[in-house]
């Protein structure tokens, strides 16, 4: 009996010293991102306004970032910022990963990052996916084409071809496959455009920007549009809004430490940030306008 207490007592001994320096594994995935004191979100590093790499920002000395990530001082934009407040609220760093969009989109990110927020819009079939927060932001999708485009309308694209980007909801509008609430759907696609598929939505008007001629149109976010417009770039808006899309924080379901908790903390955060006025003065800071009214039930 002696010689077994003494091995009870070694192994909890053991079992202390574990925890002590961090080997012992959390049961829930807000817990292990608190432990390591940094939150890890993808998203796009090509697509200003919502995000992308700032070339003039210095990766601190200090940061907890893995050495593949980008520090927040080395990223910028609307979603960059978002993120940035889910981490002070969740009190960690926020650490960027940049994935291509479909792989994102595809889910089963088998913990390489933690959550996504990369403007991904509601919508089937992802909701069985991934755990959606409150939504945070809409915008509303539209066609850019060149500053000398002769098309006046978006009827005038039937048979035409146009530019967007891979699992995007502008490429569902232009397949007829938008699947979201009717009443946010506005314009419905030609018939017969044919596609030129980029990975991300800012290679199309930079795409035309270099001279390319094999499409004549881009569809995209408005937001994306106005920013090529205030850059300089030789487009133009052509016709009013598509539909519009609530976009959301995104944590994939199939995580392999459970996210329950982290879905509940970061849907409060967003929650709280809508409620203090933080979205709504970051949409203005980046868009120019407020585009995230109606949108807490």
């Amino acid at each position: 009996m002696k010689k077994l207490y003494v091995l009870a007592s070694i192994l909890m001994l053991a079992s202390l010293v574990l925890s002590a320096c961090g080997g012992a594994k959390a049961d829930n995935l807000l817990d292990d991102i608190k432990a390591r004191g940094y939150i890890l979100v993808s998203t796009d590093p090509n697509y200003m306004p919502q995000s992308g790499l700032n070339t003039a920002g210095t990766r601190p000395s200090d940061t907890k970032c893995p050495d593949d990530t980008y520090s927040a001082a080395e990223m910028q934009g609307f979603d960059v910022d978002v993120a940035i407040e889910v981490g002070k609220r969740l009190g960690v760093e926020t650490c960027f990963a940049t994935p291509d969009w479909d792989v994102v989109t595809a889910g089963g990110w088998g913990g390489r990052w933690d959550i996504s927020v990369g403007s991904m819009t509601v919508k089937p079939p992802r909701p069985d996916i991934f755990h959606f927060t409150t939504p945070y932001y809409a915008p509303t999708g539209v066609i850019g084409v060149p500053a000398d485009s002769a098309l006046t309308s978006v009827e005038e694209l039937a048979g035409q071809t146009v530019c967007v980007a891979t699992a995007t909801t502008y490429l569902d509008w232009v397949n007829n496959a938008l699947d979201l609430n009717p009443a946010d759907i506005y314009v419905q696609a030609p018939a017969g455009i044919k596609i030129v598929e980029l990975p991300t939505d800012q290679e199309c008007p930079q795409a035309l920007e270099a001279g390319r001629t094999d499409f004549v149109a881009y569809v995209t976010s408005k937001t994306v549009v106005d920013s090529n417009i205030a850059a300089g770039m030789a487009v133009k808006q052509l016709g009013g809004d598509l539909f519009r899309e609530k976009n959301a924080i995104a944590i994939d379901k199939a995580s392999p430490i459970d996210p329950t908790s982290l879905v509940e903390a970061v849907d409060n955060a967003v929650k709280a940030m809508h409620g203090d006025g933080t979205l709504s003065t970051l949409s203005v800071k980046w868009f120019g306008t407020d585009l995230t009214q109606g949108l807490v039930e």
